[in-house]
């Protein structure tokens, strides 16, 4: 196999419970994550000419401003797996399609679709490069599952869930950029509880009703952009779950059924054009 696709799906936080950071500066956390359909593509190409190191070409409509250089995570990925596993080197190209730093993991699910591709060209299983996951980012170990999952600690544990509940989501993303420092320094000014905890069993947008994003309201003061998204969403017909992903900006809705989604998303982007939104699926496997 010389060439293989890998899709980076976007990850959703159903929920999102911050503790109080720890002695080494890291929040503990609790997530229940889940991904859409819709994600960036990886092209992984094995070179023939002997090349030493890793190329990357970026295309798609959210390319512009992402850099080609060692502090890319596909780089960093790929990187690490060498010196790791003795990876060997091979031409990415990434088709852009999810917005940039908009707390869907974008950059996380690339390093895991890299890290996967390049387990396949070696012929081995997709997972056989997780080991170079974590160090990369909180997300970047559930991103290499890509599949419904409870993430705990720092990204380290994670409890995959039955992948047999499906659901239609809209994402809608403002155009805002948002520091994820500043948000968790406001959280942390809020003075956090320890975290509690919880068991993920039945409905899973049951259970999230019945929790939160810990994050949500610091990224409301911080940007009040994200407020608009989230009474847009509410205001939606069928809207069961209104939440933000992550640290934000992106914020979701979960429908009771795919054509109130399609509406939903088909309303918001003729009365925002300037918004990125996306009607698709949460769930199933990658």
């Amino acid at each position: 196999m010389s060439t293989v696709i890998e899709r980076a799906r976007a990850k959703v936080n159903l929920t999102l419970h911050v503790g109080p950071p720890r002695a080494d500066g890291y929040h503990p956390l609790e997530s229940l994550v889940m991904f859409a359909g819709i994600g960036d593509v990886l092209t992984a190409t094995a070179t023939t000419d002997g090349a030493a190191d890793f190329s990357l070409n970026i295309d798609g409509p959210f390319s512009k401003g992402l850099e080609v250089d060692a502090g890319n995570l596909i780089l960093k990925a790929a990187r690490a797996a060498q010196g790791k596993f003795s990876a060997a080197p091979c031409a990415f190209t990434l088709t852009k399609n999810l917005p940039i730093a908009s707390g869907i993991g974008g950059g996380s699910a690339d390093a895991a679709a890299a890290l996967r591709a390049m387990a396949r060209l070696a012929g081995l299983d997709a997972q056989a490069y997780a080991g170079a996951a974590l160090p990369l980012g909180a997300d970047v170990p559930v991103c290499m599952r890509s599949q419904t999952c409870v993430m705990r600690g720092i990204g380290e544990s994670l409890e995959a869930l039955p992948d047999v509940q499906t659901y239609s989501c809209v994402l809608v993303n403002p155009g805002v950029s948002v520091s994820t420092a500043a948000i968790f320094k406001r959280y942390d000014d809020g003075n956090p509880q320890d975290l509690v905890p919880r068991k993920y069993k039945g409905d899973l947008i049951a259970l999230a009703l019945e929790s939160r994003n810990d994050l949500q309201p610091a990224a409301c003061e911080v940007e009040p952009e994200i407020v608009r998204v989230l009474m847009e969403l509410t205001m939606q017909g069928g809207a069961r779950l209104v939440r933000m992903s992550g640290s934000g900006a992106t914020c979701f809705a979960v429908f009771e059924t795919s054509d109130q989604a399609r509406d939903a998303a088909a309303h918001l982007s003729q009365k925002y054009p300037a918004w990125w939104v996306s009607a698709s699926q949460l769930g199933g496997a990658i």
